[in-house]
């Protein structure tokens, strides 16, 4: 921890990563009453994927809860002895965070017809409780995109390595059980890799 006492004895460090820290939670704490006003919105478009069509469906639930959450761990391993790597993502967050409720918003879809409901307990308390599941937050994958965006904060090889190929598997599996469109899954890479080094400038300035 002694990288974190030498970064928060930085006053701007410090008062970045309280006012990120802040905005973040403030965010969480909206995503409930956004999400279940999006999942309230009728009429939404029914996109025909072709290549969902050449799919049948299979609950990956486990393995992407696995991948997930296994990424996020070293997320936060890594963060214990690097403030940068955290401000960082933070920031990173934030950025395709509103950029993602903005693209929900704009973009209203229903969700693809065989979907198979994604069991994530952990991811499904920002929806606003336990066992909640919503259908319509579909342009961009959210799965994808935080997935890519710790591959391109974290920064030994192995764990860019790792997170990469993490992110390539959830855009694969979110597919495969029609969770999301191809769109959302190519939007989700594009948007990110554009964001991302946003937010990663905007943590360091």
């Amino acid at each position: 921890m002694g990288g974190w006492s030498a970064a928060m004895s930085n006053v701007r460090f410090r008062n970045k990563t309280i006012a990120g820290t802040i905005l973040l939670v403030a965010i969480l704490l909206y995503f409930p009453y956004f999400f279940a006003y999006i999942e309230r919105r009728q009429q939404g478009i029914i996109l025909n994927d072709w290549l969902l069509q050449t799919i049948s469906p299979i609950d990956l639930s486990v393995p992407i809860f696995i991948i997930i959450w296994s990424t996020f761990s070293l997320f936060i391993y890594r963060c214990f002895s690097n403030p940068t790597l955290f401000i960082q993502v933070v920031y990173s967050v934030i950025i395709l965070s509103l950029a993602r409720m903005a693209s929900i918003y704009l973009v209203h879809l229903d969700p693809p017809l065989q979907l198979i409901k994604l069991k994530d307990p952990l991811t499904s308390i920002t929806y606003g409780g336990k066992g909640l599941f919503m259908t319509k937050d579909l342009f961009f994958s959210g799965h994808t995109s935080n997935m890519l965006l710790l591959a391109l904060c974290l920064e030994k090889k192995p764990d860019k390595i790792f997170a990469f190929a993490a992110a390539f598997l959830i855009g694969i599996f979110v597919l495969i059980q029609h969770v999301h469109y191809s769109i959302d899954v190519i939007g989700a890479v594009v948007i990110t890799y554009l964001l991302v080094p946003f937010g990663k400038k905007l943590a360091n300035m």
